[in-house]
């Protein structure tokens, strides 16, 4: 009996994760670490343990769920993604990869089918960043790119302390860190970008991804009364933060290629209608596929923040918040995920990904590959995240016999 996706199974397991967290106007709230992740990380490893899974927690709140191969000497093959959100986020960004990855293994215990390797599903700790920065914490700590008292001594964007807070809902747990280690990981993920659906393809097979360059800036000025205070004589932090705002975007139309660039926050002080503002704190994201370009892309900010602090009369600091340079996956492995994309008979091309993904970590230390699937209108990271059903089970299915031949594959 060949093993196959069974699409209701997989389609309400999907439903009922996105349910915990939900908020009144949709979305799902799952932040890193809060009571509505703890309540997430609960139901899937409740999942796990229903499908035989040996299920492990490391240090950083990372899950492994592990089906034994048949040669426990050969490392095993990973899967899997993550469950916590952004505040205003969708039903399938990270989940997907996670339950999909559970669906493989129920397919594969349905069907009786042994594998050489074992296989794992990992739900990686607080890769959206969004309450802990880093993003992609709790992998970048997995592979050794941050150490984890580091990490466990972060402070959220809500004051709460990263390590207390893995100790609170339950997840500080005692496996060793950075085991298992995989012999391969392939993630699925939506594509949270308009090609798929914008060209009609089913299944991309991702081969690289971008860069990226998160920094804060802090502008201080002067604050001042709104209708007395002559232009020529302003040291308006807010002015400033637009000027920046401006000059990124025009930064990335002028460089083309896969360069962009974002001003994603801005906080004013005092925020008044008629007072000129003191302060701007405010985040900037530049993203490229190219390290050379994104360095270059950096020191054309930097240089552009000296002389705008000159002429407008205000102090800029700079802090970092996280920076990963740009990630070139295993060609076997995307040359692998389009062969079983060919077997289906579903449409497929080779891909970049413009965010970031726990893949990007796991490449430092094994063979990786990604598979997107379409995001209707690009849209991700809002409650009107959708990707149609046969798209999420097509998704599963390459993953699937992807998964399964890199199991029975040999050192």
């Amino acid at each position: 009996m060949s093993p196959a996706i069974d699409g209701p199974r997989l389609l309400q397991r999907l439903a009922a994760l996105a349910d915990i967290g939900r908020q009144p106007s949709g979305a799902c709230c799952r932040l890193a670490l809060t009571d509505a992740d703890r309540e997430g990380r609960d139901q899937v490893v409740a999942w796990m343990r229903e499908l035989g899974l040996a299920v492990s927690v490391d240090p950083i709140g990372n899950i492994f769920g592990l089906r034994a191969g048949r040669n426990p000497a050969l490392a095993p093959v990973m899967t899997g993604s993550h469950i916590d959100t952004v505040r205003t986020g969708g039903a399938y960004d990270g989940n997907l990869g996670v339950l999909a990855g559970l669906e493989v293994v129920a397919a594969l215990n349905d069907a009786g089918v042994e594998t050489e390797r074992g296989l794992v599903v990992g739900v990686f700790t607080d890769e959206e960043g969004a309450r802990f920065a880093p993003d992609m914490l709790g992998s970048l700590v997995f592979v050794g790119g941050l150490a984890l008292d580091d990490a466990l001594a972060i402070r959220a964007i809500d004051g709460a302390i990263l390590g207390e807070e893995l100790q609170r809902i339950g997840y500080a747990g005692t496996a060793p860190l950075g085991l298992p280690r995989p012999h391969a990981y392939v993630e699925l993920h939506i594509e949270q970008g308009p090609v798929l659906d914008a060209e009609g393809i089913r299944i991309g097979a991702v081969e690289d991804l971008q860069g990226i360059s998160w920094q804060a800036l802090h502008i201080r000025g002067q604050s001042n009364h709104a209708g007395t205070t002559p232009m020529r004589l302003r040291h308006d932090a807010g002015y400033a933060a637009a000027r920046v705002a401006c000059f990124v975007r025009e930064l990335a139309i002028e460089m083309g290629g896969s360069q962009v660039a974002t001003v994603g926050k801005v906080d004013l002080v005092p925020n008044l209608v008629n007072v000129i503002a003191a302060q701007a704190t405010l985040t900037v994201d530049l993203r490229n596929t190219d390290e050379v370009l994104l360095r270059s892309a950096e020191s054309r900010l930097a240089d552009f923040l000296l002389q705008l602090a000159d002429t407008e009369g205000v102090s800029i600091e700079r802090r970092p918040l996280a920076r990963f340079e740009p990630v070139s996956f295993d060609p076997g492995i995307a040359a692998r995920i389009e062969a079983v994309a060919d077997r289906l008979g579903l449409s497929r091309r080779r891909m970049t990904s413009g965010a970031g993904h726990d893949a990007q970590m796991l490449a430092r230390i094994c063979p990786t590959a990604m598979i997107f699937v379409p995001s209707v209108g690009g849209i991700s990271h809002n409650p009107a995240e959708h990707t149609e059903p046969d798209d999420l089970l097509a998704g599963a299915q390459v993953l699937l016999g992807t998964l399964l031949a890199l199991c029975n594959e040999g050192d």
